[in-house]
């Protein structure tokens, strides 16, 4: 799934109203008055709503399958990968980030992150045990001031 920097993916954009989003996704999971969101989606998407009901960020989970299953962007595949690839990846592509708790704000509009759900086994077999790599887990797609507080 290709996300758009700053806008969500083709599915669900910054917005976006949430009806349109169900009449295109059908109802979330659980509770549908549940903020964020989540929509049995392959990536999962989890959508967060502003008090007006339109969607004000967009996030991509890992699906582990690989290919299209997984949020990409330029070429580049951001989930199930090691965090630390996937930056250098798009640093060489000429996108600049700031590190962020848990992974990198890109300024053109997302960020990767990981909350160490996931270990480095998982997507690299030659990891140890002990391997204190992380894995990107989810993309974070919005404005970059989203993610500054600028």
């Amino acid at each position: 799934m290709e996300i758009i920097p700053g806008r969500g993916v083709e599915l669900v954009v910054i917005g976006d109203r949430r009806a349109q989003v169900e009449e295109r996704l059908g109802p979330p999971r659980g509770d549908p008055g549940r903020d964020p969101a989540v929509y049995a989606t392959t990536p999962p998407l989890v959508i967060s709503y502003a008090p007006d009901g339109t969607v004000e960020l967009v996030e991509i989970g890992y699906s582990a399958q690989g290919g299209e299953a997984e949020a990409s962007y330029d070429g580049v595949q951001l989930t199930h990968r090691l965090i630390d690839v996937v930056v250098a990846e798009l640093h060489a592509r000429g996108y600049a980030s700031t590190p962020c708790d848990v992974g990198h704000d890109f300024h053109a509009g997302f960020s990767v992150w990981s909350m160490r759900v996931l270990w480095a086994g998982e997507v690299d077999p030659t990891a140890g045990e002990d391997d204190p790599r992380c894995v990107v887990e989810g993309v974070s797609v919005a404005p970059y001031s989203y993610f500054s507080g600028a």
